[in-house]
């Protein structure tokens, strides 16, 4: 099916999805309400009426109970002394089964008397056994009750009761009607709370749904609100988070396309110019000839220093990172002093190294490489003539700290948070005169980024620049840093 439009239909949407599921909860809650209520009270009722029904036939059988056999008037005469008998229907035979009393609804049957009973109940009790059954159907209890006539041992006869209880049985219906109307009610509430929740729900999808579309058109300045504290909520903050970092990588991508850019045409269009001088020049003596050249050969030089940095730059982002091992701080910057060392003794600057011993940090020599020389070749290159170069390395705690300062004119104060920005550059024209672009400091940032560390600058009180950069220390305890 198509989807371009985004639309979903209803029968298939989340909405109906979470309406059905809350209803069928709700349903599953009435059935139980309309149910056990019920048959909790249905027992009661049988468990009261089990007790009271074969406790009253008992008292009636022991009042019977005696050496002479049973009689119609010994039956009836028992009965008058006793008083009134809560049941509707009550028989007593004689050991043989034939009526000896029979009272209805308080009215003596004389239409039985002397015939045999034709009772189940009474049967069995006739056989020693005391009997209770009780139904509840067409709204109203019936029970029945049958206990045996004994005198040492011998069935002198059976009573047997029956009641018909039409007002408990109303009071279950009562309780029925009751539950079935709160259960309609709490159904309709349920159903506008569910569909009131879900719409509630599926907006608010809806709304980041619709902002993920945003996004990807491009427009990552998109925000959402965060009204609320469900997850609904905490699932806005983490789009706005992420719209909000992808916003800030493409700016930082577009302005380094331009920059890079800028930066790349300057040299190329100094390039394009002196060869279109020579071209065009029909009697351009050797002399001239040479220094247009050279001209050419230091742009050229200039490009390849800015594409050397930039594929660095690319490395540290997109490469996966190389293996890293353990590697002696201290050695790599001796060997970037030597490295320096022509070029500060043509300005001249003196390098001071103050090294501690063992400074060993889990990374690789190349990326150490790059951080040490791009730090002391700008100390050197920004320095004034006859200044210093000090160079520290200690060990504090589980961080290896190298500090890298110069005397030179120092950074202004406003330029400080952005001296770590690609092709940022304080003076701009000192900077391509002394072959600078922009890019050193950056690859000082994120290559210590790569491996735990982190770059800073300050002024100096005594004039120039101080950079730190700290790094976890690599201890043997584990082959892990500290």
């Amino acid at each position: 099916m198509d989807r371009g439009d985004g639309h979903v239909p209803f029968w298939r949407s989340l909405q109906l999805k979470f309406v059905l599921a809350y209803l069928a909860v709700i349903a599953a809650v009435v059935v139980l309400l309309n149910t056990y209520p019920v048959l909790v009270s249905q027992d009661l009722v049988y468990q009261s009426k089990h007790t009271s029904m074969l406790n009253q036939a008992a008292v009636i059988a022991s009042a019977l109970s005696g050496p002479d056999a049973l009689t119609e008037g010994g039956a009836a005469q028992t009965i008058q002394a006793l008083g009134a008998v809560r049941a509707t229907r009550m028989v007593i035979t004689d050991p043989s089964g034939v009526v000896l009393y029979d009272v209805h609804e308080g009215t003596r049957r004389e239409d039985t008397l002397g015939r045999y009973a034709m009772i189940w109940e009474l049967t069995t009790a006739l056989e020693g056994n005391d009997v209770f059954r009780s139904e509840y159907r067409e709204g109203a209890f019936r029970s029945r009750a049958a206990v045996p006539v004994t005198y040492r041992g011998m069935t002198m006869g059976a009573v047997y009761l029956y009641e018909y209880d039409a007002q408990q049985g109303a009071l279950l219906l009562g309780i029925q009607s009751n539950l079935r109307s709160i259960s309609l009610f709490i159904c309709l509430l349920a159903a506008g709370l569910g569909l009131l929740f879900s719409r509630a729900l599926t907006r608010r999808m809806g709304a980041l749904l619709r902002a993920i579309r945003v996004v990807r058109e491009g427009e990552y300045s998109h925000r959402l609100p965060t009204a609320g504290g469900d997850e609904m909520t905490l699932l806005a903050e983490e789009f706005n988070a992420l719209t909000g970092r992808l916003q800030t990588t493409e700016e930082v991508r577009r302005r380094f396309v331009s920059d890079a850019s800028h930066e790349l045409k300057t040299p190329l269009a100094s390039i394009r110019l002196l060869t279109d001088s020579i071209l065009q020049a029909e009697h351009m003596d050797e002399q001239t000839a040479r220094e247009f050249l050279a001209d050419i050969g230091e742009e050229a030089e200039r490009l390849t220093r800015i594409t050397e940095k930039l594929l660095t730059l690319t490395r540290v982002d997109t490469a996966p990172p190389a293996a890293a091992e353990p590697v002696d701080l201290g050695a790599v910057v001796e060997k970037v002093e030597h490295m320096l060392t022509p070029l500060a003794g043509a300005v001249p600057v003196e390098l001071r190294l103050f090294l501690d011993p063992d400074c060993r940090v889990l990374a690789t020599w190349d990326d150490l490489y790059q951080v040490v020389f791009n730090l002391m070749e700008n100390a050197v290159k920004y320095n004034r003539p006859g200044g210093l170069v000090l160079v520290t390395l200690a060990v504090r705690g589980g961080q290896v700290i190298l500090r890298v300062e110069d005397t030179g004119v120092g950074i202004p104060e406003e330029d400080m948070p952005k001296i770590f920005d690609r092709f940022y550059r304080v003076d701009k024209a000192r900077s391509r005169a002394a072959g600078g672009t922009g890019l050193g400091l950056s690859i000082v940032r994120d290559t210590a980024r790569l491996h735990g560390g982190s770059v800073s600058a300050s002024r100096r009180a005594e004039g120039g620049t101080c950079f730190e950069v700290v790094f976890p220390r690599w201890t043997q305890r584990g082959g892990e840093p500290e």
